[in-house]
C-alpha cells in the first residue's frame, strides 16, 4: 500500500499554502541523515540557528533566541505563559483566528486580558487602541499578529509598536506568517518578544517554533510558566549551560531549519525573500483578477504571504471539485477560514518562483474550463 502511494506521487505537489510549504531539495536532503543530539556537530548547528535568528532582527547582545519543540502555537503559548504572570494585564488585538487563539491561551492559563476585535478584513484603528490604553492604566502588555493568516491581512505593526513604546507597554508579536519576509528590525520597531516557526517564510519544515525575547525580560521570567515543557526560562538556562535541549530535540527538523536559514541568507535575507514573495503575489492577484476572481483585501493591506479570494457566485463552482482538480494538476491550495464570507486561499510563499505562479494560474484556467465556469 505504501509503495503504491509513493509510486503515485512521482513528484511533490507544489504547496500554495501558508505552511507547511514547498521546501528546497537541499533542505529535504539534510533530513536523510541521522543526527546525534549530543554530538558536537549538532550542538554547533543549534548555536548557528539561534544566532542567525537573532541577527535577522539585528538583536545581537539585546535579544535571546529560545527554540521550542512543536508547532507555532506551542511557541505562542510558551511566550505568553513564560513572559507574563498573574499581575499582567494584556490587550489582545483580534482580526482573525490567531488573535482568538492568543485570547484562548490567556483564558486557559488564567492571564488577565481584554481585547479589541475588528472584522477579519479590517485592520485596527490606533486611535481606538490609544483610547483603550488610556482607559486601562494598569495595562502591561499588547499582543498583536503581524500577518493574520486567516485572511492574509497586513496589520499595522509599526504604528502599534510606536504606540506601545510611547505608552511604556510591552509588545509581543505573533509573526508566524511574517518572520523572514516582512521587515522586523529592533532599530526601527519596538517589541519585547516575537514568536515564529520554522515552516513558513523561512522555508524549513514543521516541528520547531522559536521566541526572540529581550534579555532583560527573559531574565526576570523565572517561575512564571504554567508548564514544565513550555517554560522559556528553563529552556534558555539549559541551552546557555551546555547547549543542550531539556528534552529530545527534533533533530531532523533542526537540520532542515539550519539549511533553510543558509538559503535565506544567500537569497538576501528578509529583503530578498520579500522581493520574491511580492513578485509571486503580484502575479497571482493580477492573473486571478483577470479571470474574474475577486480578492478579499485591497492591495494596501494585502501581505505578500497568502491571498484570500471570494468563492465565485456560479452554479458550477464547488470548492471541493475546484480543489481536487488543482490537486490533480500538482497544486494544493487552502480552503477559506473566514466567518464573513465563503472564500479560498492561495499562498505565494515557500520555495516557489514566478514560473511556479504562472504554472499555477494555468492550472486554474484549465480547471475553470473543465468545470464549465466563465466568470467574465
Amino acid at each position: 500500500m505504501i509503495k503504491k502511494f509513493y509510486k503515485k506521487l512521482k513528484m511533490d505537489k507544489k504547496l500554495l499554502t501558508p505552511g507547511p510549504l514547498t521546501t528546497s531539495s537541499k533542505t529535504k536532503e539534510v533530513m536523510l541523515h541521522d543526527w546525534g543530539s549530543r554530538d558536537i556537530v549538532f550542538i554547533e548547528l543549534n548555536k548557528n540557528i539561534r544566532q542567525s535568528l537573532v541577527e535577522l532582527i539585528n538583536g545581537q547582545n539585546i535579544f535571546e533566541c529560545v527554540p521550542m519543540q512543536g508547532s507555532g502555537t506551542f511557541a505562542i503559548e510558551a511566550m505568553i505563559g513564560s513572559l507574563t504572570n498573574s499581575k499582567s494585564k494584556i490587550l489582545i488585538l483580534i482580526n482573525g483566528a490567531y488573535g482568538h487563539r492568543m485570547k484562548k491561551i490567556c483564558s486557559y492559563i488564567s492571564r488577565n486580558n481584554i481585547f479589541y476585535e475588528v472584522a477579519e478584513h479590517e485592520i485596527h484603528d490606533c486611535n481606538k487602541i490609544q483610547k483603550i490604553i488610556d482607559e486601562n492604566k494598569d495595562l502591561t502588555h499588547i499582543f498583536a499578529v503581524y500577518c493574520e493568516t486567516t485572511s492574509g491581512i497586513l496589520n499595522p505593526i509599526q504604528a502599534i509598536s510606536d504606540l506601545a513604546k510611547k505608552k511604556g507597554i510591552s509588545l509581543f508579536i505573533d509573526a508566524m506568517s511574517a518572520f523572514g519576509a516582512l521587515p522586523l528590525d529592533i532599530n526601527k520597531t519596538y517589541f519585547d518578544a516575537v514568536a515564529a516557526s520554522s515552516n513558513k517564510c523561512l522555508e524549513g519544515v514543521p516541528g520547531v517554533g522559536f521566541i526572540l525575547v529581550r534579555k532583560s525580560v527573559l531574565k526576570v521570567s523565572k517561575n512564571n510558566s504554567h508548564s514544565l515543557s513550555l517554560d522559556l526560562y528553563d529552556q534558555w538556562k539549559a541551552m546557555e549551560a551546555n547547549a543542550q535541549w531539556r528534552f529530545t530535540p527534533p533533530t531532523h527538523v533542526l537540520a532542515a531549519f539550519n539549511q533553510a536559514l543558509k538559503e535565506h541568507s544567500k537569497e538576501g535575507g528578509t529583503k530578498g525573500r520579500f522581493k520574491r514573495y511580492k513578485e509571486n503575489c503580484k502575479i497571482i492577484c493580477e492573473r486571478m483578477s483577470s479571470m474574474g476572481f475577486k480578492q478579499l483585501l485591497p492591495d494596501k493591506i494585502q501581505a505578500p504571504i497568502i491571498i484570500t479570494f471570494l468563492q465565485p457566485d456560479h452554479p458550477n463552482f464547488e470548492f471541493k471539485k475546484f480543489y481536487n482538480s488543482l490537486s490533480d494538476k500538482g497544486f494544493l491550495i487552502y480552503p477559506g477560514k473566514l466567518t464573513v464570507a465563503n472564500t479560498f486561499r492561495i499562498g505565494c510563499i515557500g520555495h516557489l518562483n514566478k514560473k511556479d505562479m504562472y504554472q499555477a494560474i494555468d492550472a486554474v484556467k484549465k480547471t475553470l474550463k473543465e468545470l464549465d465556469i466563465k466568470l467574465n
